[in-house]
């Protein structure tokens, strides 16, 4: 649809000269542009050359139907999100419904009634406007999202080379000998903080590459209930005074997966659950389970929970979630974003379930088996 002022440009297809003739002087009355044609076939070459805003169309014709000019219509690229009106003496239900099938947007029955149309084809053009005016701003979103993302991807790459540097000085610094206790205390933190920092740096610059398929995954035979084993063994002197339970079937699970990933996969799950739970009474329970071709790896918690209204954008980048419990947002970061990321990547599912004040269980699927695929397969 034309955007600027010029009037809209209505086709008007109508074997019946009288009913062509009413609907012309109708529609110029109004101030719209009428393209007249009495033949189907000669309407549809004419939309092809000079798309119109809108289109009214008989039904009955002859040579070629309303029916079938709205269908060949539609199947042109540059035609199909025009608008078609059947106008038409045919009442019973099922030409309607024909009619719809054939991708009209609204159906008058002739005789009709000169304010119906008008007010039909100005509510169709306003609602053709709408959308082509939110199709132009989704790409223009999309496009700013680009730039933001490119932007981001370029930033955090220049910022792992300093960050290294900073992490060799501040080993240098770590071998001289006789550094006083608080100071040795303060360069643990720093050093600290600069791992987080490449933790992060290293989640984005992932999911940059997964989000543009170009991540690789190294695929393998795995024993899944002993990677579970591993990762929860880095977690053992986090926990504190939290319970750390490990439920795991008796036989072994063999997956094939990308080793690495799905280990991150699972330690920024219980990083989270050991988050958002008392240190004095916190319960998280990592379990294992087998069903149809499937592995479930679970890790779930009784800590603060999560609103409702916020489950489904937690695996969103940077998401905030409303801990009530403390009356504060807190950030999931980019670890969930990853996950989910990597799991798909597997062919797997992830997901959430939680209620306030009584805890969460992150869970994700992966398949046993991943026929056909190879090592070092894109994604």
């Amino acid at each position: 649809m034309d955007t600027d002022k010029s009037p809209a440009k209505v086709m008007v297809v109508d074997d019946t000269p009288v009913n062509l003739k009413l609907l012309e002087q109708i529609l110029s009355r109004i101030g719209y542009r009428v393209l007249a044609y009495s033949r189907g076939r000669d309407a549809v070459e004419a939309a092809r050359k000079d798309p119109p805003d809108i289109i009214l169309l008989d039904i009955m014709m002859p040579g070629m139907d309303g029916y079938q000019v709205c269908r060949e219509i539609k199947e042109i690229e540059h035609l199909r999100e025009i608008p078609v009106i059947f106008i038409s003496a045919l009442e019973d239900t099922q030409n309607k419904v024909t009619a719809f099938s054939a991708g009209g947007v609204d159906y008058i029955t002739k005789p009709f009634q000169i304010e119906e149309v008008s007010a039909r084809v100005k509510t169709h053009l306003e609602l053709s406007r709408q959308k082509h005016e939110l199709r132009n701003n989704y790409k223009k979103l999309k496009e700013l999202e680009f730039m933001r993302d490119s932007l981001v991807h370029m930033i955090v790459h220049d910022m792992r080379s300093p960050l290294m540097t900073m992490s060799g000085y501040l080993e240098l610094v770590r071998m001289q000998t006789a550094l006083p206790d608080k100071l040795s205390s303060y360069l643990a933190k720093i050093g600290s903080s600069i791992d987080m920092l490449m933790d992060m740096i290293n989640s984005l610059l992932d999911i940059s590459k997964m989000e543009a398929g170009k991540m690789e995954l190294d695929l393998a035979s795995c024993e899944i209930c002993q990677l579970v084993k591993e990762v929860y063994g880095q977690f053992e002197e986090l926990a504190a005074r939290r319970t750390l339970e490990l439920q795991l079937p008796e036989n072994e699970i063999v997956i094939t997966c990308d080793r690495q990933l799905i280990k991150r996969v699972m330690g920024n799950l219980i990083s989270n659950a050991l988050k958002f739970t008392g240190e004095e009474t916190g319960e998280i329970s990592i379990s294992v389970k087998k069903s149809s071709g499937m592995v479930r790896v679970s890790v779930a918690d009784n800590g603060y929970g999560i609103s409702p209204e916020y489950l489904d954008k937690i695996f969103d980048k940077f998401a905030q979630v409303q801990i009530r419990k403390e009356h504060k947002r807190n950030s999931t970061g980019l670890g969930l974003t990853f996950c989910k990321l990597a799991v798909e990547a597997h062919g797997g599912e992830i997901g959430v379930s939680s209620e306030l004040n009584k805890g969460s269980e992150f869970w994700f699927t992966l398949p046993l088996s991943a026929p056909g695929v190879s090592s070092n397969r894109n994604l």
